[in-house]
């Protein structure tokens, strides 16, 4: 009787201790996938934002047609990228991309004082400091998941329910990592 009282406890201990750490790394999961959806919508923003920009480029640059259409190429290939390795490579390009149409209006003054596109630049600052905000809570989230992925006990029950680990988005170019030098001359 004693042995079947026993038994039972570690039955019951083995399977809240199963669930329990099922139950975490399904949060996690959700956590990450959340956060991606974070990064998907400020991405969206970005996109969204590129038609105006060249639109009003446009009208002040007409010979700069090759910049232009760098950018229009790039939002597209950002925009059919799926998973984070490959939406960070195509947001990299996108960012150079839009680094050579902003440096546009050093060249062109009157472009540089359109409010339109003064305003277009605000927009995009704050997106981009939205996105780099989102990125760092979803590799945040992705490394606590993939940290409980591989530790012991909860790697047996990330294998057995087949809980992958995730990609970080990470910056593609050891240049992005560099901080950026302002040229006032």
């Amino acid at each position: 009787m004693l042995g079947w009282i026993i038994g039972t406890g570690l039955l019951i201990g083995a399977g809240m201790l199963i669930a329990g750490i099922y139950n975490g790394l399904a949060r996690l999961r959700v956590a990450a996938e959340s956060a991606w959806s974070d990064i998907d919508v400020q991405l969206k923003k970005r996109y969204d934002l590129v038609p105006s920009l060249v639109e009003t480029v446009k009208g002040y640059a007409k010979h700069e047609r090759e910049t232009l259409d760098a950018v229009i190429s790039a939002r597209s290939q950002a925009m059919a990228a799926g998973n984070p390795g490959d939406q960070a490579k195509s947001e990299n390009f996108l960012t150079g991309a839009l680094k050579s149409l902003f440096a546009l209006s050093e060249a062109y003054p009157d472009l540089k004082a359109n409010t339109n596109f003064v305003e277009l630049q605000a927009q995009f600052e704050r997106i981009e400091d939205d996105i780099e905000g989102a990125r760092r809570y979803y590799n945040a989230v992705v490394r606590d998941y993939n940290t409980r992925v591989d530790l012991f006990p909860s790697n047996i029950i990330a294998n057995l329910f087949r809980f992958l680990k995730r990609e970080f988005f990470e910056l593609d170019s050891p240049a992005e990592r560099n901080p950026i030098k302002p040229d006032f001359s």
